[in-house]
C-alpha cells in the first residue's frame, strides 16, 4: 500500500509538469473561454505543487544554501521572460509592468513570505531562530537593489517622469548584476555557513537529518521536471493574464493590480517551500528563499528590461510613487529590527503580515 502511494505521488509530480507544458503549447497566444481558463487554473495549481516537490528533492541533494538558490533563480529567470513578453504585447499600459511586478515581488517576499514563515515557526516551535549575519547581508542587498532600481528613478532629472536615462539604466542594470553576483559568491562560497539553518543553541546545521539524500540521478530528473513545472507555471500565468486584466478592469481596480496577481502566482512555489521549511524549524532556509527571491527578482529583471528596452517601444517607468516608497522604507526598517536579534516571536511575523496586508489594500485602493 505504502509503495503504491509513493509510486502514485511520483507519477503525479511527473505527469502534471508535462501536462502543463502541453496545455501551454495549445493555449499560447489564444483567447481562452471560461471553461478552458478553469482547466488552466487547475493545472497551474498542480504545476506549482509539483515544482515545490521537485525543488525540495534538488535542495535535499545539493544542500543549503544551494537548494533555495536553485528555486529562487529558476523561478526568477522565467518570471523575467514573462515580464518581457507581457511588455512586448501590452503597449503603453505595460510601461509600469516591470516596476509593479518587481515591487510586488519585494513586498510578497519580504513581508508575506517572511511574515508567514516567522509566524508558523514561532507558533509551532515557540520561537523562530535564524542566522542574523546571513539574513542581514541578504536584507542589505535587497534594500540597496530596491533603492537603486525603484526609488532613484523618481528623483532623477535627466528624463521627465519617473524614468532613467539610458546611461542611468545601464548603471542600474550593471550594479544589479554585480551586487547579485557578489551575494551569490558570499552565500555559496566564502561565507556559506552564514546561510545554513541553526539550532536554538546557535549551532549550524550542515545537513538534513530527516531522510537520506536522493541519488544524483533522482536529483537530475527532478531538476528537469522542476524546469518543466516552472515553464508551465509562468506560461500558463501569462495565458490567464487577459482574464486577470479583464477582471481587474471590471472590478474598477488599478492596472497595477495585474502585476501583483502575476507576482503572487509566480511566487507560489517559493511560498509553499518556505512554509514547509518553517514547519520543520529551518527558518533560515525560509528566509533564504524569501530574500533570495526578492534579490533575484530585482537583480535579474532590471538588466533584462534594460536590454529589452532597446527594441521595446514606449517608456519604461521604474520609479515608485510616494505611497509605495513609504511602504518600502517601513519594510526595510521593520525587517532590520526583525533580523538583528536572530530570533523572532509571533509578533514579528504579525507585523510583517500587517505590512503586506497594507500593501495589498493600497494596491487595490490607492
Amino acid at each position: 500500500m505504502i509503495v503504491g502511494l509513493r509510486s502514485l505521488v511520483t507519477q503525479w509530480t511527473a505527469v502534471v509538469p508535462a501536462l502543463a507544458v502541453v496545455l501551454l503549447v495549445f493555449t499560447w497566444g489564444r483567447d481562452l473561454p471560461g471553461a478552458v481558463v478553469a482547466v488552466v487554473t487547475l493545472v497551474l495549481a498542480g504545476a506549482v505543487l509539483a515544482a515545490v516537490h521537485h525543488a525540495e528533492v534538488v535542495a535535499h541533494r545539493v544542500g543549503e544554501p544551494f537548494g533555495s538558490l536553485v528555486l529562487a533563480v529558476a523561478v526568477t529567470i522565467i518570471e523575467v521572460a514573462l515580464i518581457v513578453t507581457l511588455m512586448a504585447d501590452g503597449g503603453d499600459k505595460s510601461s509600469t509592468l516591470a516596476r509593479d511586478t518587481v515591487f510586488a515581488a519585494v513586498m510578497i517576499t519580504c513581508n508575506g513570505i517572511v511574515g508567514l514563515s516567522l509566524l508558523v515557526a514561532s507558533l509551532r516551535h515557540g520561537i523562530a531562530v535564524f542566522n542574523a549575519e546571513g539574513t542581514g547581508a541578504a536584507l542589505a542587498t535587497v534594500a540597496t537593489l530596491a533603492t537603486l532600481s525603484l526609488v532613484l528613478p523618481t528623483f532623477t532629472t535627466s528624463k521627465p517622469g519617473p524614468e532613467f536615462s539610458t546611461a542611468q539604466l545601464t548603471f542600474a542594470a550593471l550594479s544589479s548584476l554585480v551586487l547579485y553576483g557578489l551575494f551569490v559568491a558570499t552565500q555559496t562560497v566564502r561565507h556559506r555557513d552564514y546561510f545554513l539553518p541553526i539550532t536554538r543553541q546557535g549551532e549550524v546545521i550542515d545537513a538534513d537529518d530527516h531522510a537520506d539524500a536522493p541519488s544524483s540521478r533522482s536529483a537530475g530528473i527532478s531538476l528537469g521536471f522542476l524546469g518543466l513545472a516552472l515553464v508551465g507555471v509562468v506560461g500558463l500565468a501569462k495565458g490567464v493574464s487577459p482574464t486577470i486584466e479583464s477582471g481587474v478592469e471590471a472590478a474598477g481596480m488599478p492596472h497595477s493590480v495585474v502585476g501583483v496577481i502575476i507576482a503572487l502566482l509566480v511566487l507560489l512555489p517559493e511560498t509553499i517551500a518556505a512554509l514547509r521549511s518553517a514547519r520543520r524549524d529551518r527558518v533560515q532556509t525560509s528566509l533564504n528563499l524569501a530574500l533570495g527571491s526578492a534579490m533575484a527578482s530585482i537583480g535579474l529583471t532590471i538588466p533584462a528590461v534594460a536590454i529589452a528596452s532597446v527594441w521595446l517601444s514606449g517608456p519604461l517607468v521604474l520609479g515608485l510613487g510616494a505611497t509605495h516608497m513609504v511602504l518600502l522604507a517601513l519594510t526595510v526598517v521593520v525587517s532590520s529590527l526583525t533580523v538583528v536579534p536572530g530570533r523572532a516571536t509571533p509578533l514579528q511575523g504579525g507585523v510583517h503580515l500587517v505590512l503586506f496586508a497594507a500593501y495589498l489594500e493600497l494596491a487595490i485602493n490607492p
